[in-house]
């Protein structure tokens, strides 16, 4: 019996790494940055490997105001910290406009977005838990994957396959 247990506990097991990793300042854990989303540009601090798939943190450098469509995680939970400039978040019904030192928690299957506001550069810290399909989704929209995709059904389609669903459009900001 004991044979049997000491297995299934080794199958359980999630391969992660068993060391300590040091990522410097405005550095990418491999030093392969992903770049997508109008020119942001993400560094991994914990990476979908090193934790065996527990959190996945990068660092997101954005000059362009906006931000990603409304949309939900099926499977995560997402946090962010604002490291420099303000950013609009929307989470389920409540909006927060924040900056530099803030954070914002978004629950799995509550609709979230955010978006930069004003000019100059913009960063924000931001982690997903557990990290899921998320990270091999970036790479895959940063290799062209979804350059050619021309419908709102294509586009809808190819988030499903990340547990991830697109529910309106990104938000908007003005200052009156």
């Amino acid at each position: 019996m004991t044979t049997s247990v000491s297995v299934l506990a080794k199958s359980k097991h999630k391969e992660r790494i068993d060391k300590g990793v040091l990522v410097r300042a405005g550095k990418d854990r491999f030093d392969k940055p992903i770049s997508l989303f109008q020119g942001d540009i993400f560094n991994a601090k914990v990476t979908t490997a090193d934790s065996g798939g527990d959190i996945y943190v990068f660092e997101s450098t954005r000059e362009k105001e906006g931000g990603p469509s409304l949309h939900l995680h099926f499977e995560q939970d997402e946090f962010w910290y604002v490291l420099k400039g303000e950013f609009l978040f929307k989470v389920g019904e409540e909006t927060f406009t924040t900056k530099a030192g803030d954070s914002v928690f978004g629950p799995r299957n509550v609709p979230h977005a955010f978006a930069k506001v004003g000019k100059g550069e913009a960063k924000l810290l931001m982690f997903h838990q557990p990290a899921g399909k998320i990270e091999k989704m970036f790479k895959d929209i940063s290799e062209g994957a979804t350059k050619n995709m021309t419908t709102d059904e294509e586009k809808n389609n190819f988030f499903l396959l990340y547990d991830l669903k697109r529910v309106g459009p990104p938000l908007t900001y003005s200052k009156w």
